[in-house]
């Protein structure tokens, strides 16, 4: 396998390759740096390079390792999307109202040091996290992998966009209405959100917002989080092949929409199908269920727009925000701490009743209506128009931020144009090496009928 494999195989697959010393830290980052440079010109997912000190970092990795000191985290090289504060550096959350640079590591960054992982650049995001495309005014639109005229999804569209062209084998990802899961379905990638709490550097919009990554394998995922974050078991343990044992799995289309969802692609819904076949041929019981969103669920809309207002509160310079931003900022004005304590509360609830309710242990569903969104679909849009036509597309992703438990986005074939297909498994709170474990499971059974 050639080096170019190695950096697009995963972080995994690398971590192994580290441990049995056959390839250090140093050239695998000098691979990553010059796969960065190859394939970030037609993807534009980059916000900066920080090649100094990659290669210090790196040099630091393989000392460890010399030492004894190694984790499976040393030596692997990590792209961090731009809503983590990197010491030195700016943290522009998309935007050029943020201008600031940071004076420390943020939680999850410094997490991500002392195991040694090698951060190589900071990726590219809406402004403020707060779409589900990644075009800002800051950076320019950032492209699909797959097909150039197609978003990469959002909001951490530049960590799979970089990830899915093979520069990077894992990139940090945050997601407080979907942003790890839309853009790994858009970009054919694993996208797991982890139970709310689990990684530092959690808690934003109101609680919503939980940090994550996209790999290519369940596996990467799994030891990056295992990495990093505070989970009751292994979950690299569960990804390697620990059974799950039989469960009980509810195939739902029932979609969390204000309005009313667009129609659910043919070829996703076959997807789905075809999931719902695998898993029932693993010996799960596979029954279709109805999502009830009443006011619980729907309470997510407080925490989401209450969740941007106070991000916006805490940027530099207002007056330098993108117009649209400014008016989706306005739409959360009405949302005080009081509001959002309630909507709180109704996703505990939420969370906590939803599984019994339907009598199912994980619910299997489609991640977004369709397959990656066309470059520029939503340009022209204002603010309320906006909110409105991502949640129509986009309305299985929210409620699960809202619910407070974990939840992942799987690769499940490719669609006749050749774009990426996906589903998405629910777990319990807390049940995240279930989770992770069926998430494997499944994995294998797409790639064996493939």
């Amino acid at each position: 396998m050639s080096l170019e494999d190695v950096v697009a195989a995963g972080a995994a697959h690398q971590s192994a390759l580290l441990a049995a010393g056959e390839i250090s830290s140093r050239e695998l980052t000098e691979a990553t740096l010059a796969a960065i440079d190859r394939e970030n010109p037609r993807v534009n997912a980059v916000v900066e390079v920080l090649r100094t000190e990659a290669l210090a970092a790196a040099d630091d990795a393989d000392r460890r390792r010399s030492a004894g000191e190694a984790g499976p985290m040393n030596g692997v090289p990590v792209a961090l999307k731009n809503d983590l504060d990197v010491a030195g550096h700016v943290t522009t959350l998309g935007s050029r109202a943020m201008t600031r640079t940071a004076e420390s590591d943020g939680e999850l960054v410094a997490a991500l040091r002392r195991e040694g992982a090698v951060p190589v650049a900071t990726t590219t995001l809406p402004e403020l996290a707060i779409v589900g495309f990644t075009e800002p005014a800051t950076t320019g639109v950032t492209r699909n992998p797959h097909d150039p005229d197609r978003t990469s999804g959002g909001s951490s569209g530049g960590s799979a966009a970089l990830v899915a062209a093979g520069a990077v084998g894992v990139a940090t990802a945050s997601d407080g209405a979907g942003s790890i899961r839309i853009p790994a379905a858009s970009c054919g990638l694993v996208g797991f959100k982890p139970t709310n709490g689990t990684l530092p550097g959690s808690g934003g919009w109101c609680g919503l917002s939980t940090q994550g990554c996209v790999t290519p394998t369940v596996a990467d995922t799994a030891l990056y989080l295992d990495g990093v974050g505070t989970f009751g078991a292994s979950l690299t343990d569960a990804a390697a092949g620990a059974d799950p044992g039989h469960l009980r799995i509810g195939l739902t289309r029932s979609a969390a929409a204000a309005t009313r969802a667009e129609p659910l692609d043919p070829e996703v819904d076959a997807a789905l199908e075809r999931a719902a076949a695998d898993l029932r041929r693993a010996g799960h019981t596979v029954v279709e269920v109805d999502v009830a969103y009443g006011l619980k669920a729907k309470a997510s809309t407080v925490r989401y727009l209450g969740g941007i207002r106070e991000s916006a509160a805490r940027v530099d310079d207002a007056s330098l925000l993108e117009p649209r931003t400014r008016g989706i900022v306005r739409l959360g004005s009405p949302f005080g701490s009081r509001a959002i304590g309630w909507a709180r509360r109704q996703g505990e609830e939420f969370g906590a009743r939803v599984h019994a309710d339907l009598g199912v242990d994980v619910i299997l569903s489609p991640v977004m209506s369709s397959t990656a969104l066309p470059v520029g679909r939503w340009t022209d849009l204002g603010a309320v128009r906006l909110v409105l036509a991502m949640n129509s597309f986009y309305p299985y992703t929210v409620q699960w931020n809202h619910a407070g438990v974990p939840a992942v986005s799987l690769p499940a074939g490719t669609a006749a144009d050749g774009l990426p297909l996906a589903v998405q498994l629910v777990g319990r709170r807390d049940d995240d090496a279930l989770l992770m474990g069926l998430a494997a499971q499944l994995e294998r059974l797409t790639a064996e009928r493939a």
